[in-house]
């Protein structure tokens, strides 16, 4: 019997905390010797953090990172590693280290290089050459990075066809809707193509406007799923694998015997690097069982939303977040939110009632502060508002109100909001939604005034399914019925509902993950069943706020294209659809 007990610790970096991501890593290389763990992984660049971006043309920065890595090299004895870092070599790569008992026996360096969507890893890492086979003992090892094992020709298959048994790939792949399902079958079908068990540790966390989700998985030979991570937690994931078993099953499979591997020279050397002769004890404490399920949608939405928004308040050395209640559905969502990310205590409401505040929205804002418990602050804006009119009256003499008195309404309710952010220390948390913003619907240094727009990649449709998730996880109810139930309107001036500017937001939502999304065009989204004024309308309100997009707050990814990282237009063009 050939066996191997893994370990792939799920932490949650922070970019550029050497200290703080070394005291993890040393703390799970504590925690698996006592299970008596053989190979302890840990994900991409854990050392530094993901993506440090710029941050790496510092040279500062990756010699701190090298020093970090040899802290850990230090602290190694008895056990093997695996370690994401950043790797100087005349140039710098992405790295994984290969450390065995205190002594550095390796680095690969990652080939395949993503410079698509949120990446941009062209633009700071040099690409790597060599897909080496580790041996431990007589157990033959893969090791490779992240977007390396996307690709059915690459290092993994390499690897295999060259003896590893074990493929193992360290990650920092960002959290979307969906992306779990199409991640796990690709890792199936990696596993059962090169007849080899494979270990994916991912990273978890919130940075900026990514979430990772962890749910870091093995699967066996046969691609069937041995053991998965927690989502959106930090993890230790170990089982016990039966290399043996890969043995047997290459024996039954003919390709081991007449198919040969093209490799290309240049880019795939494959070298045999020995960590150690000594093979692994048998005699090991036993592992409890471990019985997790995969979130269902819109649960892992929601967990996304509140791991992003947890970290990066306390990432950025915020205690306390600040809101705007108007009432609405938008601002609800985002305070219950914030309230799961970082408790009651943490969180404080503003309604700043106008002379267009129903009195409705009004008390449904009272309503959603005493069913989550946050503190509510009411401060009427009617008197400000009056204010502003008379000193610009002279200005707007003979013009008839329009927007401008609207988006003087929204500014006023922004400067307040920043002015308690300075006075407290308080981070504004903004309640725009992806359907407000990508039609610009939105009022630039007013309801778009903040640090951190939690909801901006949430279209409104699911924005309402969100809410009756949270409702549903409670035995009361915590958004209020009659805050889901209501039209939706801004309230800035009578009567006003958002169908008066906009289409339907289930008409409206459809068409903009056409355009925005799948960059589809006016007539391929129209033949899809929308009339042709309502998609050119739609259209020519996303390209013309282009500009307010651009200063918006960043805020979390959800949806397999957000703006921000992954859609960047020109603000100045003439092009249109």
């Amino acid at each position: 019997m050939r066996r191997l007990r893994i370990g792939m610790a799920q932490i949650n970096t922070t970019v550029g905390d050497f200290l703080g991501n070394k005291k993890k890593i040393l703390r799970a290389i504590d925690e698996a010797r006592a299970l008596g763990i053989d190979l302890l992984t840990f994900p991409e660049l854990a050392i530094c953090g993901y993506p440090p971006e710029d941050l790496l043309f510092k040279p500062q920065f990756v010699a701190e990172n090298l020093k970090t890595l040899n802290a850990v090299v230090s602290d190694s004895s008895g056990i093997t590693i695996i370690v994401g870092c950043v790797n100087a070599r005349e140039d710098i790569y992405n790295a994984a280290a290969v450390i065995h008992d205190g002594r550095l026996v390796d680095i690969y360096h990652k080939i395949y290089l993503p410079n698509y969507g949120v990446f941009d890893e062209n633009r700071y890492f040099q690409t790597g050459k060599g897909v080496p086979v580790y041996r431990l003992a007589d157990i033959g090892i893969g090791v490779n990075i992240c977007e390396d094992i996307w690709y059915e020709a690459g290092p993994a298959t390499a690897q295999a066809y060259s003896g590893a048994e074990v493929i193992i790939n360290i990650s920092a792949s960002p959290y979307h809707a969906g992306k779990g399902d199409a991640r796990r079958k690709m890792l199936s079908t990696r596993a059962t193509d090169n007849v080899a068990i494979i270990a994916y540790n991912n990273l978890v966390g919130g940075q900026d406007e990514l979430v990772f989700d962890g749910n870091s998985m093995i699967l066996d030979e046969k691609g069937e799923l041995i053991a998965q991570g927690k989502q959106f937690e930090e993890d230790l994931i170990v089982a016990d694998l039966d290399v043996e078993a890969v043995f047997r099953a290459r024996l039954h499979d003919p390709r081991w015997r007449k198919e040969s591997l093209l490799l290309d020279a240049e880019r795939c050397q494959v070298a045999r690097i020995t960590i150690s002769d000594k093979a692994p004890e048998y005699d090991k404490p036993s592992l409890p069982p471990r019985q997790l399920q995969t979130m269902k949608w819109p649960a892992e939405v929601y967990s996304a939303l509140v791991l992003g928004t947890q970290d990066y308040v306390r990432k950025n050395g915020f205690q306390k977040v600040v809101i705007g209640l108007s009432g609405g559905i938008d601002s609800s969502l985002v305070a219950a939110i914030a309230v799961d990310a970082l408790g009651a205590s943490n969180v404080v409401g503003v309604a700043m009632p106008s002379p267009y505040s129903s009195p409705g929205s009004i008390a449904d804002a009272k309503a959603l502060t005493q069913n989550i418990g946050i503190k509510l602050l009411t401060i009427p804006i009617g008197e400000i508002l009056q204010s502003y009119l008379e000193t610009l009256k002279d200005n707007f003499q003979g013009t008839a109100p329009d927007i401008t008195e609207e988006n003087i309404q929204a500014r006023i309710r922004g400067n307040i909001l920043m002015a308690l952010s300075n006075k407290f220390g308080w981070l504004v948390l903004t309640t725009g939604n992806k359907s407000e913003t990508a039609t610009g619907y939105t009022t630039l240094y007013g309801d778009m005034a903040g640090g951190f727009a939690v909801i901006k990649d949430v279209p409104k449709t699911l924005v309402y399914e969100l809410a009756k998730y949270r409702n549903s996880l409670g035995a009361r109810t915590s958004i209020p019925t009659s805050v889901i139930d209501k039209p939706p309107s801004a309230e800035l001036r009578p009567d006003q509902k958002d169908t008066d500017t906009l289409p339907p937001y289930e008409q409206l939502d459809p068409v903009l993950t056409a355009y925005v999304e799948e960059d589809k065009n006016i007539e391929q989204i129209v033949n899809m069943g929308f009339s042709l004024d309502m998609v050119k309308k739609v259209a020519r309100l996303v390209d013309t706020s282009e500009y307010k997009r651009r200063q918006a707050p960043p805020g979390i990814k959800i949806t397999p294209r957000a703006f921000g990282r992954d859609r960047r237009l020109p603000i100045t063009s003439r092009f249109k659809s």
